[in-house]
């Protein structure tokens, strides 16, 4: 079993190694006709050098993360992190809760550095951050009181069905979890996303009027429309719709209100009322919940087994080691999920553009995209290969390939 482990933990970095660096040597010097007029010599370079910067740095992260996880695994140090913890409680939930909290508590501290390094040195040297110390300290505050009293609520709930049902917890733990996933899906803007953004209802006036035409025309009721003030932390700009039914919500940042046209604000949203028109967000919701629970099903036939716990170095079956262990005996069947989640994702962007295109109008839309890509410094012309293990959306030349017919 722990050859199984490292052979799954080195194929996986690997996969994304040779991935960078397929990707990084994709880089063209003549775009295409329809990226053309996006970037100037010296913006392309920019976008380049920007490009470059994420790379290496993702480089050397997943190269520390994967070299320390594997000297973690072979000395046996997760084992002794286990028995420790039962010094401190007998009781698994506790001695669980104290295994996991620790392991999240040293990732984050080891994460750190690279994540300090890409807001506060990456994203300010290309102009992109706007994101303050203090606010950087308080995000990170808030989201550890997430993951305690949310994320904590929800692992201990979790191991009180493994407790008191045994093999059949992953039921229990299934129906729990899609309960949480479609609460989430319909509450996040109203109280999670208000612990760390500001969300204004759109005020009345040329644009507001606007989208109100054109969503009773398209036949969306349009009841909650926000301003996210996304410019406290980034110059980067986007739109998202979120919820379900009654609950749902299209919000725009406002460096996106700032930055363009209304008739691509019209643009921009018609394609995210083409999300809700084209029921994407239950679908995706659907599918969440049904390969949830595959996983939970794989992971109760996993959790007892004896030799994940010997892989690590202990002497007798782990709760806490097993459900560590199958954290990666799962990466393949993760990898498979999310690259058809992946094509799936990129049909309903198709589906969404042209839904705004045959709605509203092809061009803002293709006028909004490309700006878009442009204020981001985005890789025009990324490999294949990479954009189908890693991009949920296509690709702006695909997009705007697609859109070509609608003109």
């Amino acid at each position: 079993m722990l050859t199984v482990l490292i052979v799954i933990l080195t194929a996986g970095f690997i996969l994304d190694l040779v991935l960078n660096i397929i990707n990084n040597r994709h880089r063209v010097n003549k775009l295409p006709e329809l990226l053309k007029d996006i970037y100037n010599n010296e913006q392309y370079a920019k976008s380049s050098a920007y490009e470059n910067s994420n790379s290496r740095l993702d480089l050397i992260s997943s190269s520390f993360t994967f070299i320390i996880t594997l000297v973690l695994i072979l000395t046996g140090s997760f084992a002794l992190l286990e028995q420790w913890t039962k010094t401190i409680s007998q009781d698994m939930m506790w001695s669980s809760l104290l295994f996991f909290g620790v392991l999240f508590i040293a990732s984050d501290i080891l994460s750190l550095p690279f994540s300090i390094y890409k807001t506060f040195v990456i994203e300010e040297r290309f102009g992109f951050n706007r994101t303050t110390p203090s606010l950087y300290i308080k995000d990170k505050l808030k989201g550890y009181l997430l993951a305690i009293f949310l994320g904590g609520s929800l692992f201990a709930m979790f191991i009180l069905f493994y407790q008191l049902t045994g093999k059949s917890f992953w039921i229990y733990a299934w129906i729990t979890f899609s309960v949480v996933s479609i609460l989430l899906s319909m509450f996040y803007t109203s109280f999670i996303l208000p612990m760390f953004n500001k969300l204004t209802p759109m005020q009345p006036g040329e644009l507001r009027e606007a989208i109100e035409v054109y969503c009773k025309k398209a036949g969306f009721k349009l009841d909650n429309l926000f301003i996210m003030d996304g410019s406290k932390r980034s110059s980067r700009a986007n739109a998202f719709f979120s919820g379900l039914g009654a609950r749902k919500k299209i919000v725009l940042f406002d460096t996106l209100v700032e930055k363009h046209s209304k008739e691509e604000l019209v643009a921009i949203l018609a394609h995210e009322v083409g999300h809700y028109k084209r029921k994407h967000t239950r679908t995706t919701l659907v599918l969440s919940v049904l390969q949830m629970g595959l996983m939970l099903f794989l992971l109760s036939r996993f959790i007892a087994d004896p030799a994940i716990a010997a892989a690590f170095g202990a002497t007798e079956p782990s709760f806490a080691l097993g459900l560590l262990g199958f954290t990666i005996l799962y990466t393949p069947v993760s990898l498979i999920t999310s690259l058809a989640m992946n094509v799936l994702s990129r049909k309903h962007e198709y589906e969404a553009d042209a839904f705004a295109a045959t709605t509203y109008h092809s061009e803002p839309l293709q006028t909004a995209l490309k700006k878009l890509s442009a204020d981001n410094l985005s890789n025009l012309t990324p490999h294949p290969l990479y954009v189908f293990f890693h991009y949920s959306h296509p690709t702006l030349l695909q997009r705007l390939t697609a859109l070509k017919i609608y003109s």
